[in-house]
């Protein structure tokens, strides 16, 4: 019989965060700590944008790169904040969430063989839409005793005539590392010696808490081989908005814009306008500021709370997750997240669904009520002690 699926497709696993949150979906009294989604609803100055986009009856297309007045709005932020500049005609396409901006970037620069290095653990989607690419996957580990933080030498040992381009996440999912200033400059230093490219996921820029981000883009000589996605996923609480963005060179932007314009047309109508006021309303910049300030009180509260039950858990510094040891435990990665989900309606996603690095680490995101928090980590600690 005819082989219908690609074997480039039959060899990417399922997404390890899906199985644990449909799982947990069909059980009774369950505190997930699973899915990385804000539990805001979109600020009421967004959603009112929208609603009144829709009533003005604006339900056509857009430009494929999207409405210009918001590429316009976001390569003004982006020099505002990071101080980078980018064209707004030829380097900014509107794309239909962060994970889109991802896929069209790898699509428009690997050639099938290409390889491109990955520092795990790291979001679910970046081994699969490397091979989507028909490019090649080199995953490289990093670990606690870096603070999660990628060094150039380890990419540097990574890479051979095949390599094409780094592939970088920093505030990271699911750690919350965030690189040193020092570490940016040796992969920048890394990057250069070797005519590599570098696409570096940033949809966490506001959610820092030790620092401000600074965009990989902004290290000399950078800006001219980066690729920078972005979104209003996370920092605006938009995840059903399905809305990102991708800033870069002229020719890998048309490259993309080439992808996107035969597989996408253009992101939702609705949701770009509303992005308009998430970039130019100061009521949304506020509420983007108290969110932050909200997941700042649970981080502290969810990372001091498994230190004292016997869970260490690396200090995140950005993004909304903690990455706790669970080794003492005596089960691996995968058990403890059963185990604990059976047994205390607790979901958790186990570490090695986020690559290497991973195994003996669960993910958790911080990003729900302060009280479920709570309530978490009592169950944790009973569940702790009965496990010794």
């Amino acid at each position: 019989m005819l082989n219908r699926i690609s074997r480039r497709v039959a060899a990417v696993p399922p997404s390890g965060i899906r199985k644990f949150f449909d799982i947990a979906a069909t059980m009774q009294d369950v505190i997930s700590l699973g899915i990385g989604e804000p539990d805001f609803v979109t600020p009421e100055v967004i959603r009112q944008a929208g609603i009144a986009s829709l009533n003005r009856g604006e339900t056509r297309y857009t430009s494929n790169s999207g409405i210009l007045e918001l590429r316009q709005a976001i390569a003004a932020k982006w020099a505002q904040r990071y101080g980078v500049a980018y064209d707004p005609e030829d380097e900014t396409l509107v794309t239909v969430g962060g994970s889109e901006a991802l896929y069209l970037g790898l699509t428009a620069i690997i050639d099938p063989g290409d390889e491109v290095i990955i520092p795990e653990p790291c979001f679910v989607s970046y081994e699969a839409e490397v091979s989507f690419a028909s490019g090649v996957p080199v995953p490289i580990a990093t670990h606690v005793d870096t603070a999660f933080q990628v060094t150039g030498s380890q990419i540097e040992a990574a890479i051979t005539p095949k390599t094409k381009a780094i592939l970088i996440n920093y505030p990271n999912n699911p750690t919350g590392a965030v690189l040193d200033i020092e570490r940016m400059r040796e992969i920048a230093a890394v990057a250069a010696r070797h005519d590599l490219l570098v696409i570096s996921d940033e949809i966490y820029d506001r959610l820092t808490y030790a620092a401000p981000h600074t965009t990989f883009s902004s290290l000399p000589g950078m800006r001219e081989r980066t690729l920078i996605v972005g979104g209003f996923s996370k920092d605006y609480a938009m995840t059903g908005w399905r809305l990102g963005f991708g800033l870069g060179p002229a020719d890998i932007l048309g490259a993309m814009r080439k992808v996107h314009q035969y597989t996408i047309m253009s992101a939702s109508t609705t949701a770009q306008v509303a992005a308009i006021t998430a970039l130019t309303d100061p009521r949304a910049e506020d509420a983007v500021l108290a969110m932050r300030d909200s997941y700042n009180v649970r981080r502290k509260l969810l990372v001091s709370g498994l230190n004292s039950i016997g869970l260490p858990a690396f200090e995140p510094r950005g993004a909304f997750y903690a990455f706790p040891d669970i080794r003492a435990s005596g089960m691996d990665s995968e058990k403890f997240a059963w185990t604990l989900l059976e047994e205390e309606r607790i979901a958790a996603v186990p570490g090695p669904a986020f690559g290497l690095g991973g195994e003996g680490y669960v993910r958790m995101c911080y990003a729900t009520a302060q009280d479920k928090l709570e309530e978490a980590l009592e169950r944790m600690n009973r569940f702790v002690r009965r496990h010794g």
